[in-house]
């Protein structure tokens, strides 16, 4: 686990106030709590996922929550037909 500083320090594009609205938004769920956060590997790969969808793919904040579900519901799909298949 790594502190919300470690993370934008690896991100320095990212600012705070963007990573605080993605949290209270629960787009991000890290442990903890506000300035005390401690963010796991999955964590980190969701604000890079967010990030990336915002400013490579340019997709705006108002359209991130349904790519965000829609994201979400193809890897719960994936992990599920994964789990259903045997010897993988």
């Amino acid at each position: 686990m790594i502190t919300i500083e470690v993370l934008l320090t690896q991100l320095p594009n990212l600012p705070l106030q963007d990573l605080e609205r993605w949290i209270s938004n629960d787009w991000v769920r890290p442990d903890g709590r506000a300035g005390e956060y401690a963010f796991r590997e999955i964590d980190v790969a969701r604000v890079r996922l967010i990030q990336e969808l915002r400013d490579k793919l340019e997709i705006n904040e108002a359209a991130l929550p349904v790519v965000l579900l829609l994201l979400d519901q193809l890897y719960d799909l994936r992990r599920r037909m994964t789990a259903m298949r045997p010897g993988i």
